[in-house]
């Protein structure tokens, strides 16, 4: 019996491609009783805003063989057999190992993302043509056990004047959980370490300002009820969630850019694959000026500089990058006490 597919004609700026979308009846999201169809029709609907925002980037595409509830993993270099049309970009990981890894630039690369079973798109805080200097800045809002959106609300208002007094204009989206990205485009002139330092130095500025509420602990026993900055993922092939991903979450919700002016009555539940194509169409991408003016990480670096010779200096890494010069022991505090 031959499997289900359909063909799709996908519009672009090299014309009318036909994207071949298999089992499309397939359901992805149970809950909700969304299908591959309607996630292929999503990314084809919010495709001028979802590659403003992601396109031309190196991205890792999280798979997924069944439902949301299933097993995933990450898919960084084209399969074989991908498009002449999904581009390729060699990037260099953290070990120093090279690579290709896929590219979006049309909406028509998008659906042949979802039909390899793509649900979430972690694209590169880079552009692929200079894939070692970021050209944004991103700041992960991550709260803890105790804490509400409503917390996570407050820091990032905080953190946005933060940002402003460094001379950045920092912009927001929902996670599509429960925490908050704040980003801000800079011109791409330093290594993702002198970023990554950049926004720990953003991060202890909040966290002097609210150390009830924020931490830059990494180790969860330290943190508390509060609201994470997680500086790691500024670090070389650390992603998050783009703008318009969905998430493999039950009731389909999508990492959804907001204005400022709207982030206190938000309801990130709200923001679905169902909803924020409407959601576009009315009132536009609040993202869509991001990169007009893209700032500097001077004050930042100046306030990292003032830290350090304060005694404050670098924070732990990943546990699987290699070791890092002046990087403390990754040992988790409590075991030290114990062994002392």
């Amino acid at each position: 019996m031959a499997r289900e597919a359909i063909t799709l004609d996908v519009e672009g700026p090299h014309g009318t491609r036909r994207v071949r979308l298999s089992s499309p009846s397939r359901v992805v999201w149970p809950q909700v009783g969304l299908t591959k169809l309607d996630l292929a029709r999503y990314v084809v609907e919010v495709a001028p805003a979802f590659l403003r925002a992601n396109g031309g980037r190196p991205v890792s595409l999280q798979r997924f063989g069944g439902d949301v509830a299933g097993e995933s993993f990450f898919s960084k270099n084209p399969p074989r057999g991908a498009p002449d049309y999904v581009r390729s970009e060699t990037v260099t990981y953290p070990s120093g190992r090279s690579h290709p890894q896929v590219v979006l630039d049309e909406a028509a690369s998008v659906v042949w993302a979802v039909q390899m079973n793509t649900l979430v798109f972690h694209p590169w805080a880079s552009r692929a043509e200079d894939p070692d200097h970021p050209d944004e800045l991103r700041v992960d809002l991550d709260p803890q056990p105790g804490t509400s959106f409503g917390d996570v609300v407050s820091a990032a208002h905080a953190l946005r004047g933060v940002l402003r007094e460094a001379e950045l204009d920092p912009f927001v989206k929902t996670s599509g959980n429960r925490g908050l990205h704040v980003f801000a485009a800079i011109e791409p002139v330093h290594e993702f370490l002198a970023v990554r330092r950049a926004v720990i130095a953003a991060a202890r500025e909040l966290e002097r300002r609210m150390p009830e509420q924020v931490t830059t602990a990494w180790w969860k026993e330290e943190r508390g009820a509060r609201i994470f900055v997680d500086y790691n993922q500024a670090n070389r092939d650390r992603t998050m969630a783009g703008a318009y991903s969905p998430r493999a979450l039950p009731h389909a919700p999508v990492s959804c850019p907001v204005a400022w002016e709207e982030l206190t009555d938000v309801d990130p539940a709200a923001l679905t694959i169902t909803t924020v194509p409407d959601r576009l169409r009315a009132g536009g991408d609040p993202w869509e000026d991001l990169h007009a003016a893209p700032g500097r990480i001077d004050v930042l670096q100046a306030w990292w500089d003032r830290d350090v010779e304060a005694g404050l200096g670098e924070l732990p890494f990943p546990p699987d990058f290699p070791k890092m010069p002046g990087e403390p022991p990754r040992v988790q505090p409590s075991r030290v006490r114990h062994s002392g």
